[in-house]
């Protein structure tokens, strides 16, 4: 294949394709790049395995610390297990490719995109995204695209494509927008509490820049001679589908109008009447066209009773505006919410119910060492102060599987929450705790990332963490049939599974904080994302409103079993003096005082123990050891030990200075002894700090209110 380039202007940063330099042997290959960031995107396709009634597309986004010009850490000094930045970047790849595929596509596909180069300004992860669809295209795989994602910021009050990482971390906006030439295919977003009209223009700001790299690929095909594939669907014998249907569709259309039925009655009945065709069809001849059909395709039943059940619940819902458990469109299902629900060994604990959907979140306070290490990873942070992990374990919908590590969709929903409120965390010098919500799914039946930004807000103020503001989510749903178009209010899992849309938008009673939005269908206009916006806003503060009647605000005190942190300030050059050589200092600190010491660069010292008195111990050893002295500084001391010539005086902790024999008195002293005593508490004064740092303290001339101020300074640090 020869060599093709192809640039593309945005506020005058170029993105560069170039195709036919790597690769050759994959499907499909570009390399997309801006700045100095390069990203390999390739796609590849096989054949079809037998039985596979889904499309088995596999996204993977890899980086590479070579591209940032680092060598991985670890004994085998190579990339390892990928970090969470990595597997969301998959996971962004992923939601706006697999909607424009065929529904009748099975063969094995593979998507792979890595990171070849990468500087501190341009984002990997969005030039991905592009590729993919490029890689997808030359590989000649049917796909309805081009399809295309730019990142939106907001600095000031201008909205600027693909911002550096110091923009969007500066600015109110991060928001990635995908779309097709239908339409918006994938909005991803973080913001400040914006507003929801500012977020609607963003995403119609983002998607004026997709069709300008929609047209860049269009061109770039046509300038490579290759056609969009549009290859037909397999063509399907009619005759068992019509059997099912004729048996079905009647009973199906009355077991979705019991509006009564819960999500398992429901469940149970469309089970057993699927049961019963299949046990009829199992009855008929051998010879029986409609017993041959079924014995091709094993999954053909089901696979009819799901198309069945989704055109009748779709039609329900277009037709008379009902939904299958009689909700109003716009309705929200009840709520209900408790906090305290777990001893508070636990620091806080929140129980969120809407519906079925039931999340039990944790807060959990750590010291400034429990923070996240991000540093084999390509992004800008080194480490996070604020995790969320959501955990989705089978019994939450009635089933049972193995247990495994986190898989994508709970890296992916756990992220979604985090971003949702870490706009309303208290900066780290107010609050300077590191701070886990752990969101368990008891039970699911629609939108528990949402409901996991709900509960986790209960367990932050439970715990007594100062968030400006509490946080809810609702999920918005899609039935979109030819010119009829539905907007569903708090989705439940039938309506998720079976509709076109599934938008979930976080945010306080001031603005957005979060949204992500995922579609089945090939791209959707801006007129409906708007009206799902504002449709979402009302469910947020009615589910507020029910939060705030739990729990009005943060409480006052954390845990008693959380750690007291104490913060305090040093001067950077005396860092190495507090830790001492090989860490000896600070270990001996710990030792004595069971806290745990943090110090920062910038001389920022953390102190932490659950015992408050230990962490102020350490605190006190700390600063009296960096502590400046002034001669004529007076402090309330205890003699250590004495010599001949004098008293040894640990007047700070960690410090000491002698009084010589002729300071202790305003008389001759015969021997020290005659005046002072190992442990007696004396008032010093600072008399002379000589060349070598030695501390040369006296007793004479010491005014009566200097004492007092001494003495009460010692009692208030003790």
């Amino acid at each position: 294949m020869a060599e093709v380039d192809k640039s593309i202007s945005f506020d005058g940063r170029d993105i560069r394709l170039k195709v036919g330099l790597l690769a050759p042997q994959a499907g499909g290959s570009v390399l997309i790049e801006s700045g100095d960031t390069s990203v390999l995107v390739t796609a590849t396709r096989s054949q079809s395995r037998e039985g596979v009634d889904f499309l088995p597309l596999t996204v993977d986004y890899e980086e590479r610390l070579y591209a940032a010009g680092r060598i991985p850490g670890g004994i085998m000094r190579r990339e390892g297990r990928p970090p969470e930045k990595t597997i969301l970047t998959s996971r962004l790849i992923d939601r706006p490719m697999r909607p424009l595929f065929p529904s009748w596509l099975r063969d094995d596909l593979q998507i792979i995109a890595l990171t070849l180069s990468m500087d501190e300004l341009v984002p990997p992860d969005v030039l991905a995204v592009t590729g993919a669809s490029i890689a997808t295209l030359i590989a000649k795989i049917p796909f309805n695209g081009p399809m295309a994602a730019v990142r939106v910021g907001l600095v000031g009050d201008d909205f600027i494509i693909n911002p550096t990482y110091a923009e969007t971390e500066n600015g109110d906006l991060d928001l990635v927008v995908a779309g097709s030439p239908h339409g918006v295919i994938m909005v991803e977003a973080g913001a400040n509490q914006l507003p929801e009209q500012d977020i609607i223009e963003a995403i119609d700001f983002g998607y004026e820049a997709v069709r300008d790299l929609i047209k860049a690929q269009e061109d770039l095909l046509a300038e490579m001679g290759i056609e969009v594939v549009q290859e037909a669907p397999p063509e399907e014998d009619q005759t068992l589908n019509n059997y099912i249907r004729d048996r079905a569709r009647d009973e199906i259309k009355k077991i979705l109008c019991q509006f009564d039925y819960s999500k398992g009655e429901r469940d149970q009945a469309l089970d057993a009447l699927k049961e019963q065709v299949a046990g009829a069809i199992e009855e008929l001849p051998e010879e029986d066209e409609v017993k041959a059909a079924a014995i091709a395709n094993s999954k053909a039943v089901g696979n009819t009773f799901k198309d069945i059940t989704k055109h009748l619940m779709r039609r329900q819902i277009i037709e008379d505006n009902v939904r299958v458990d009689g909700r109003k469109l716009d309705e929200v299902r009840p709520v209900s919410c408790q906090v305290g629900v777990l001893p508070k060994r636990v620091h806080g604990s929140g129980l969120f119910n809407r519906g079925l959907t039931q999340v039990l979140s944790t807060c959990t306070l750590g010291t400034p060492g429990d923070a996240q290490n991000l540093t084999d990873d390509l992004q800008a942070d080194q480490s996070k102060r604020y995790l969320h992990h959501y955990n989705f374990p089978p019994f939450s919908v009635g089933e049972t599987k193995p247990l495994r590590s986190p898989g994508r969709r709970e890296i992916g929903h756990g992220a979604l929450a985090e971003r949702a409120l870490v706009p309303v965390l208290p900066p780290k010098e107010k609050f300077p705790y590191v701070i886990r919500v752990v969101s368990e799914v008891l039970s699911s039946n629609g939108s528990t990332s949402m409901g996991s930004v709900c509960g986790s807000t209960l367990s932050l103020m439970d715990a007594g963490v100062p968030i400006t503001k509490p946080v809810s989510g609702a999920a918005m749903g899609l039935i979109k049939e030819d010119d009829e178009v539905r907007v569903l209010t708090d989705i439940q899992g039938i309506e998720d599974f079976l509709g076109d849309m599934d938008f979930k938008v976080a945010g306080t009673d001031s603005g957005i904080t979060a949204l992500q939005m995922d579609m089945k269908i090939p791209g959707l206009s801006l007129e409906i994302i708007a009206q799902a916006i504002h449709q979402a806003k009302s469910a947020r503060l009615h589910i507020l409103e029910k939060m705030i009647e739990t729990i009005q605000e943060p409480r006052v005190d954390t845990s008693p079993y959380a750690p007291r942190l104490l913060t305090i300030k040093i001067d950077p050059d005396m860092i190495g003096l507090v830790i001492g050589p090989g860490g000896k200092t600070i270990k001996g600190i710990t030792e004595e005082t069971g806290a745990k010491i943090d110090i920062e660069d910038d001389g920022t010292v953390t102190i932490s123990a659950v015992d408050e008195s230990r962490a102020k111990k350490a605190r006190n050893i700390i600063q009296g050891m960096t502590r400046k002295l002034n001669e004529g500084d007076v402090y309330v001391g205890r003699v250590t030990r004495i010599i001949p010539i004098g008293a040894f005086v640990e007047f700070l902790p960690g410090k000491e200075g002698m009084i010589h024999i002729s300071q202790l008195a305003d008389y001759r002293v015969g021997k020290v002894e005659d005046e002072v005593a190992v442990g007696d508490e004396v008032i010093v004064k600072v008399r002379e700090i000589d060349n070598k740092g030695r501390i040369n303290l006296t007793r004479l001339g010491i005014h009566p209110d200097q004492a007092t101020a001494a003495r009460e300074a010692a009692t208030v640090n003790r």
